[in-house]
């Protein structure tokens, strides 16, 4: 079926994008700790961590999509896609929980009133980590927009949050140089916040598809341009849609000529059917109700 090869590619791509990132993860996560903790600096130290829980989130998203891509069964008959869903939620509260760390340890600090001192090799690290982490999350982003991976996007952005922790490295250590003492850990504490927010608006996106949240007005809107591009259906209504993990489920009243015997009706739902699935990036289920095109129908 073209569903599941379209769910066999985006496995596939989900898998190697989160491998590439768990191995740049272990190689980042090792040099900034290493220098932070040489050269005492709390925002270096705090970013590698980042960069090694990023490795709970990659596992995440392959357990996610493990579980998620089990066949539908008695008790799952619209499959298990929600569990990719799931993760994405894991993912999304890690994020907020490193966060809020983040900037109690920055807080601890100040109240201690440690200083630290700028050191080239912690802006070489801090640099090494922007570059590289941002690529990733371009990267991975790319793959979770094609794919439709709810997961895989909260992971790009914790990729984009390990890259802006970094940004704040080197403004705070810029700050240091013209006199402000704790401008490393009020980097921290920015950090911290940009990575609270990104979690709380992953939380939202996926509680909205969990509590059957029409899917976006993009995807809507291609739909019905596909749907109008069939001249055999004289009207159409009560277009409904949602998310089931990375499927995208939807069914469409369409009224066509009364006259037609019920094979040739089927036959226009089939092509309509096959139309959407090949319009649509992500893998489609579609239940046509036909009807006749008769005033009582028309609304």
């Amino acid at each position: 079926m073209p569903g599941d090869s379209k769910n066999d590619a985006a496995m596939m791509q989900i898998r190697g994008v989160t491998f590439l990132g768990m191995a740049v993860n272990v190689a980042l996560s090792v040099v900034k700790i290493a220098i932070g903790l040489v050269f005492s600096s709390l925002a270096l130290v705090a970013d590698g961590i980042h960069s090694l829980s990023d490795l709970v989130t990659d596992l995440a998203v392959l357990l996610g999509l493990h579980l998620g891509a089990r066949k539908p069964d008695a008790t799952h008959p619209y499959g298990h896609g929600r569990l990719e869903t799931f993760s994405a939620v894991v993912v999304a509260v890690v994020l907020i929980g490193i966060g809020g760390t983040m900037i109690y340890y920055a807080t601890a600090a100040i109240a201690r009133n440690d200083v630290a001192v700028p050191h080239w090799p912690v802006l070489a690290a801090a640099g090494l980590s922007i570059l590289a982490k941002e690529a990733l999350y371009r990267a991975t982003k790319r793959v979770a927009v094609k794919s439709h991976s709810a997961a895989l996007y909260a992971n790009a952005w914790h990729h984009r949050s390990d890259a802006l922790s970094s940004v704040a490295v080197l403004i705070g250590y810029a700050v240091l140089y013209v006199g402000f003492d704790h401008g490393d850990q009020v980097a921290a504490m920015a950090v911290g916040l940009m990575i609270i927010l990104v979690g709380v608006k992953i939380v939202g996106d996926s509680l909205r598809e969990l509590t059957e949240g029409a899917v976006d007005p993009q995807t809507v809107a291609q739909v019905m341009k596909v749907i109008d591009g069939h001249g055999e259906i004289r009207q159409w209504h009560r277009l409904r849609s949602r998310r089931v993990g990375r499927e995208l489920f939807l069914d469409v009243h369409i009224l066509v000529d009364p006259e037609l015997n019920v094979a040739a009706a089927h036959e226009i739902s089939e092509r309509l059917e096959e139309a959407l699935d090949q319009e649509i990036t992500c893998p489609v289920n579609v239940t046509v109700h036909i009807e006749p095109d008769l005033p009582a129908f028309r609304k």
